[in-house]
């Protein structure tokens, strides 16, 4: 059996062994492993590979593990969080549907580096998350002056003709005057050992070059790399051949103490605060941490510690084999930030140029949403995606529960899966229904979105309100190629819920709605990739 074993696993578990530090927390997460041909899982004795001594040097374990990496042979310990699938909720029971706003699309390019190396997808149910995928790509919004602009449809649901999907997109407004006195970004490196290879430090050094490219006169950037220690390497330069000097300068080797790296680049990004500015950490790492705070949940309480100075945080991963995808979503999620895996260059200059206000410039943090569905119009409902992004009900009207950050530009995409009903029970005081139906029941109305959100340098929210009504689909295309991304990840994903969807219709459904983007067409061949009937 083909098995690849990563330099980058084996320098950082020789490092941690060599500093006598504990085995890895990964009790929050679940952990993929290949299996050897007779069914026993794959294990790795450091000692014995080189020797039987363990103090032996890291240039010698460095030099095993590249030989084996130039075999392609194949260990795996990526880690992601646990994900259970959303279930119908019965509007009688339980009218609102409340969550946070999510930009994230990590998930997505982290499943097209599988899809292209042939990697079997038997195992990692959780590296799918719907709404990334979704929220990858872009769907046209009619423009409108507020804060957001909504487009909506409503049409029948292709894998259970039953029922009806409702398909919302909300884009930031990118002209909303947000005041910005310029850019301090702090790049946080990982220099461990286990970014030595191709698709990790020297993919990060170009893509911050690319971003370093695209600022201006205003924009200082800071550099601190982190391994066994942080060091700072650059401190508030706009120069750009200093910044490429110093990323250049970089070299992996080494533990990684990501904590201390953490608290490096948020003190060197307050040390730099500039008010009125665009204050920012990118941190960019394959997500291992071995030494100093290593358990997700400590890393979790240390980044929501640190977003309370007003800096905010983008988080870019990078690699395969070792990736923990757990660390670097939660990183992200608690720390006002956003989440993106870089594949290749060109993902790269997506993410950091062309989409560079909407990863990088926040116009409205801690966004939450609060659905209230209509009992006279809607029996049950299912949010597809966003299962760790739920919240309760009163936490949507309390402005100590953090939601999401989104960029100038940026769009959420939400989907339900619709059971259409008569009339219900329940109480509470509610828009649709109290003890008895309200007159607003009668109005036609699906539901009623409300988007609650702070502006960047506020901690008052404001609140919006949507009522929707079944108009139909407004965006043919654009709706087609959704119910194809979300039918594909059911499929993939095993959903107890995909109805009558196979890769076969994922793929018919997303190809009627490419609209010659090149983003799209590209989906529909990681589709044909897995063996759908092009």
């Amino acid at each position: 059996m083909k098995r690849k074993i990563l330099a980058v696993l084996l320098a950082g578990a020789f490092v941690v062994a060599a500093a006598g530090c504990g085995k890895k927390d990964r009790s929050e997460a679940t952990q993929i492993k290949e299996h050897n041909d007779a069914g026993g899982e794959v294990e790795i004795n450091i000692d014995s590979l080189l020797g039987g001594d363990s103090g032996a040097s890291y240039a010698q374990t460095e030099a095993y593990a590249t030989e084996q990496n130039s075999q392609k042979e194949d260990f795996n310990t990526e880690e992601y969080n646990r994900i259970e699938e959303n279930g119908f909720v019965k509007v009688a029971d339980a009218p609102l549907s409340t969550f946070a706003a999510d930009v994230d699309t990590g998930s997505y390019c982290n499943l097209r580096r599988m899809i292209r190396d042939d990697w079997s997808l038997n195992n990692v149910k959780s590296a799918i998350r719907t709404e990334e995928m979704i929220n990858y790509f872009d769907y046209k919004v009619d423009s409108a002056e507020d804060v957001f602009s909504v487009q909506y449809s409503v049409g029948e649901c292709p894998w259970n003709t039953d029922n009806k999907l409702l398909v919302m997109t909300m884009q930031a407004n990118a002209e909303m005057n947000v005041p910005n006195e310029g850019n301090n970004f702090v790049f946080l490196v990982d220099s461990s050992g286990s970014m030595n290879s191709a698709d990790k430090l020297p993919l990060v050094k170009e893509s911050f070059k690319l971003l370093a490219q695209n600022l201006g006169p205003k924009d200082h950037v800071s550099i601190v790399t982190y391994a066994g220690n942080s060091d700072t390497l650059l401190v508030g330069s706009d120069n750009y051949q200093q910044i490429c000097e110093a990323l250049d300068r970089i070299d992996a080797y080494g533990g990684t103490n990501g904590s201390g790296g953490i608290e490096a680049a948020y003190k060197c990004a307050q040390e730099n605060f500039i008010k009125n500015g665009n204050n920012r950490v990118i941190i960019a790492s394959d997500g291992d941490m071995n030494l100093g705070i290593t358990s997700q949940s400590g890393l979790v309480d240390l980044i929501k510690e640190k977003k309370e100075s007003g800096v905010f945080l983008t988080v870019l991963g990078y690699g395969t084999g070792n990736y923990s995808d757990a660390n670097m979503e939660s990183l992200a999620d608690a720390g006002n930030g956003n989440y993106f895996y870089i594949d290749s260059l060109g993902e790269a200059e997506r993410v950091l140029c062309e989409k560079m206000m909407q990863t990088t410039v926040t116009v409205a943090k801690d966004v939450k949403f609060q659905v209230e569905f209509n009992p006279a119009e809607v029996a049950e409902y299912r949010q597809i995606g966003y299962e760790n992004r739920q919240m309760s009900a009163s936490d949507f009207n309390d402005d100590k529960k953090d939601g999401g950050e989104i960029g100038a530009g940026a769009q959420v995409t939400v989907c339900y899966e619709i059971v259409p009903a008569g009339a219900g029970k329940d109480e509470g005081g509610l828009k649709y229904q109290d003890t008895t139906l309200s007159d607003q029941a009668a109005s036609g109305e699906l539901c009623t979105v409300s988007v609650r959100y702070k502006a960047p340098d506020s901690d008052e929210s404001s609140k919006i309100e949507y009522p929707l009504t079944d108009k139909g689909v407004t965006k043919r295309e654009d709706f087609n190629f959704v119910c194809g991304v979300i039918e594909a990840s059911m499929v993939l994903r095993d959903s107890a819920y995909k109805g009558t969807a196979t890769l076969d219709s994922a793929y018919q459904l997303a190809k009627s709605g490419t609209d010659n983007n090149r983003y799209r067409e590209e989906f529909c061949e990681l589709l044909d990739k897995l063996g759908a009937d092009a």
